[in-house]
């Protein structure tokens, strides 16, 4: 039973920070769905924005990025799609260090005050992508960059550079029963 909504502000001796880390990780969906709120958010106060993918081929027509270029934010699409689709994982995997050599490149330029990099830890937890130089470049980005990393089973030394950091639980997904990912919704 609740106790009844809270009567008292939180702590006010909090500090501000010129920028954060936030990671979205867990086995439930809404990770990029979370990271692309942020996104709009920071559109609303005209912050320059980039978002970095990992997996999504640029030959796909997603929602959030038709969105985003409407809002004037830097997107790549740099991946070769599904693993489990793929004719030649050497090449996946080529492309991956591609996108995560322009990653790296963006927040070290620091034009952007928001970088996000959609379903980074993906390539990382397959061995594509060494996490110490994720970790370095973001540790050493220009003191103004915020990052959102998404995707599922964070490594820990990514987990232990953010501020926050989310997990999102699967209690129920509707393709588990046999539901195509619906457009608008999922994509």
């Amino acid at each position: 039973m609740s106790e009844g909504p809270p009567t008292e502000a939180p702590d006010a001796g909090h500090v501000r920070a010129k920028s954060v880390v936030v990671v979205n990780t867990g086995d439930g969906k809404g990770k990029s769905t979370a990271a692309f709120g942020v996104l709009l958010r920071a559109s609303a106060r005209d912050w320059k924005l980039a978002v970095v993918q990992f997996l999504k081929s640029g030959k796909w027509h997603v929602g959030e990025e038709e969105a985003a270029r409407r809002l004037d934010v830097d997107w790549w699409s740099i991946g070769e799609g599904f693993t489990w689709d793929s004719d030649d994982l050497s090449e996946d995997e080529a492309v991956a260090k591609e996108a995560w050599a322009h990653a790296r490149a963006v927040l070290a330029a620091g034009e952007h005050r928001l970088v996000v990099l959609d379903e980074l830890t993906y390539p990382i937890n397959w061995g594509w992508i060494d996490v110490s130089e994720v970790v370095d470049a973001i540790v050493h980005r220009p003191e103004h960059v915020n990052v959102v990393v998404t995707g599922r089973d964070a490594p820990a030394a990514i987990v232990d550079v953010a501020d926050t950091v989310t997990e999102m639980v699967n209690v129920k997904h509707a393709f588990d029963r046999g539901v195509r990912a619906l457009r608008g919704i999922d994509y």
